[in-house]
């Protein structure tokens, strides 16, 4: 398909002919709009070009999104990893959120079972390092699954969390907001404990918790895998 049948929206800007060109377009774009905004067409129209000239390289903006994270994951660097395998586990997961933090974005386009078959060796390394971990740790292999899975969802939702608080830019510190939040004047007898940890609430919810609360989710986590074990309990039939 030749190219001069494409529009030319931008007189003198020639047409994207690279995948690297789009993707930092898009890039772009998303720091700008967000990720929800993002379409193809868009993308064509900020480029200079029709939307037929980016379906050469990317399907649609699922691919192009995966493709993005592609790129970011392989530059997650890999830490140096202990020996313990209890240790080995907690440091992928702090490197996965440490370098998904940046891009609070794709933990959230992630949010989908099966993103795994999507990626690529650097951030796949990660994922084998937890289940290598498990497996050390003596837990099944199928156990070492749903502890992944279950530290992703921990990771990936407090990426999230924290990412979405920031953009609504609410004055938290702000007492009135407080009140309103925790209730009226009968708050104290309906909540008591929440009345009286209110003028602290922001202080105390901002707090980074994650490595410390991955620590212990991961000793439960590997303490209920060995339980069933020893047990014979089924892996995931039981509550």
């Amino acid at each position: 398909m030749s190219r001069s049948t494409e529009p030319h929206r931008r007189v003198g800007r020639p047409p994207v002919t690279s995948r690297a060109q789009i993707l930092t377009a898009a890039r772009g774009l998303i720091d700008e709009v967000g990720w929800e905004k993002l379409t193809i067409r868009r993308l064509a129209s900020e480029i200079g070009v029709g939307a037929t000239t980016l379906y050469h390289h990317v399907r649609d903006k699922e691919e192009l999104l995966f493709l993005l994270i592609y790129e970011y994951a392989e530059q997650i660097p890999h830490p140096e990893l202990p020996s313990e395998p209890r240790e080995r586990i907690i440091t992928a997961a702090v490197a996965l959120h440490d370098g998904l933090a940046a891009w609070p974005w794709a933990a959230e386009v992630l949010t989908t079972d099966g993103f795994i078959a999507r990626l690529g060796d650097s951030f796949l390394w990660l994922v084998e390092t937890i289940l290598a971990g498990a497996v050390s740790a003596g837990c099944p292999p199928e156990q070492s699954v749903q502890i992944f899975r279950s530290i992703w969802y921990y990771t990936a939702g407090e990426i999230v969390v924290r990412a979405h608080t920031r953009h609504r830019k609410m004055n938290e510190q702000d007492p009135t907001h407080l009140n309103a939040y925790f209730g009226n004047a009968d708050g104290p007898l309906r909540h008591p404990h929440l009345a009286a940890i209110a003028d602290r609430w922001a202080t105390l919810a901002g707090q980074d918790t994650f490595a410390q609360g991955l620590r212990a989710f991961v000793d439960g986590l590997l303490v209920q895998s060995l339980t069933k074990k020893t047990s014979g309990a089924p892996n995931s039939e039981s509550n």
